[in-house]
């Protein structure tokens, strides 16, 4: 772990897992968290982003309102690898220059006690070697079937297709310093987080 600025946290699991609830748990106990899903979601709708994927992929992508539909970009990358690589290429960029600048920001910021990466590819984009440790969130395979049944209305084949793109569940369990279990509720794991949280401060 490095010992310069405050501690970057990144927070890893399977999809379902209580990533982001971790995260909110952190921002409660003082840490800024960087919502790599938010910054993704902005990135995509910025003038310049929308103008180049529509020349990539036609009107079919762009909502009558302007933005990006994302159902559409959605099914095209789920058909196509290689465009979704092309989409990371452009966007991706952006979202790291979006998160320096709100990273040199909070560590200038003493009400800042540490710094979160919240990004479902933490380890598939490299953004764990920004890190001084990683959070894994472990929580049954059953349990996370049926979270993201009821939030997202999807199949266990579409958790298992999703997970099967990323790097396996197990080498980045392993890769973690520290592992919080979310079977249950949000006390437990705000007591596990706080103990970890705690533990992180108390050694940088």
């Amino acid at each position: 772990m490095s010992k310069a600025g405050k501690p970057i946290i990144g927070i890893a699991g399977g999809i379902g897992a209580g990533k982001s609830a971790a995260a909110s748990i952190l921002a409660e106990l003082g840490a800024a968290v960087v919502d790599a899903d938010r910054l993704n979601h902005e990135e995509l709708n910025a003038p310049e982003v929308v103008a180049e994927l529509r020349r990539w992929w036609g009107e079919g992508v762009v909502a009558p309102n302007g933005s990006v539909d994302r159902d559409a970009i959605r099914r095209i990358v789920r058909e196509k690898p290689e465009e979704l690589r092309r989409l990371e290429r452009l966007v991706h960029p952006r979202i790291l220059q979006r998160a320096d600048a709100l990273i040199s920001a909070w560590q200038a910021d003493p009400a800042v006690r540490a710094i979160v990466w919240d990004a479902p590819l933490l380890f598939e984009v490299g953004l764990v070697d920004r890190c001084d440790c990683v959070i894994f969130v472990d929580a049954d395979v059953g349990v996370r079937r049926d979270r993201v049944g009821l939030s997202r209305s999807w199949t266990e084949e579409d958790l298992r297709r999703l997970e099967n793109a990323q790097k396996p569940l197990d080498l980045k369990k392993g890769c973690a310093d520290y592992i919080v279990e979310n079977n249950s509720d949000k006390e437990s794991l705000r007591r596990q987080i706080e103990r970890v949280f705690s533990q992180i401060l108390s050694g940088f």
